[in-house]
């Protein structure tokens, strides 16, 4: 089976994502000289894998090749480079000596990420198995930009904690963004909810 050039940028985001979690998973906000270069790689290789999403879902609409495997693997990667850098987030390599989580990213933050996820593919499955699209809702989209930008401001200014705005005032915005993204994931579930819960309607009656 030939593999298109969209399908080929997916593969390559899915490869970018397995390198940007092998290098995140040795970085350590505890030690005393901490491995800064890892964070700048990393948000490196995530503004790529950002911008080849946005990238790859273009040329599918504009070339007309989407297909079935890019319908399933465009999300799955999604849904597994931002699970993964978040669940990365809320662990023991960002707590600095003082016990305190530096991206003030808690674990309950990506079980519910994780678990808005597991919904939305499950409502998506059983809705397009009755031949009824369920496309992405405007929460939706905005909450994949949200947590995009999140990821890639935690990455930097706990590389660069004194770099455009003060160490505090970082900490700040990380709070500000994260319990943002918490907010908009919590509505884009209420959102894909009422849009089943019509679906399921219209199911039932036909």
């Amino acid at each position: 089976m030939k593999i298109n050039v969209p399908n080929q940028i997916t593969i390559g985001r899915l490869v970018l994502a397995v390198i940007f979690f092998a290098l995140i998973s040795r970085y350590d906000h505890g030690l005393e000289r901490r491995p800064v270069w890892l964070l700048d790689v990393c948000l490196s290789i995530f503004v790529v894998a950002a911008i080849t999403d946005v990238v790859d879902g273009y040329l599918a609409r504009r070339q007309n090749q989407i297909t079935s495997l890019g319908r399933i693997l465009d999300p799955f990667v999604d849904k597994v480079l931002v699970c993964g850098t978040f669940a990365f987030f809320a662990g023991g390599g960002f707590v600095d000596p003082s016990g305190h989580n530096v991206t003030r990213v808690q674990m309950w933050m990506v079980v519910l990420i994780l678990g808005r996820e597991l919904l939305v593919t499950g409502l998506r499955g059983f809705s397009e198995a009755q031949g009824t699209s369920f496309g992405a809702t405007l929460y939706g989209k905005a909450k994949m930009v949200l947590q995009a930008v999140t990821a890639a401001v935690i990455l930097f200014s706990v590389a660069h904690p004194d770099l455009i705005l003060s160490r505090e005032n970082h900490e700040q915005v990380r709070l500000v963004m994260v319990w943002a993204t918490v907010l908009v994931t919590a509505l884009s579930i209420l959102a894909y909810l009422w849009k089943a819960k019509t679906i399921l309607s219209e199911t039932s009656r036909a």
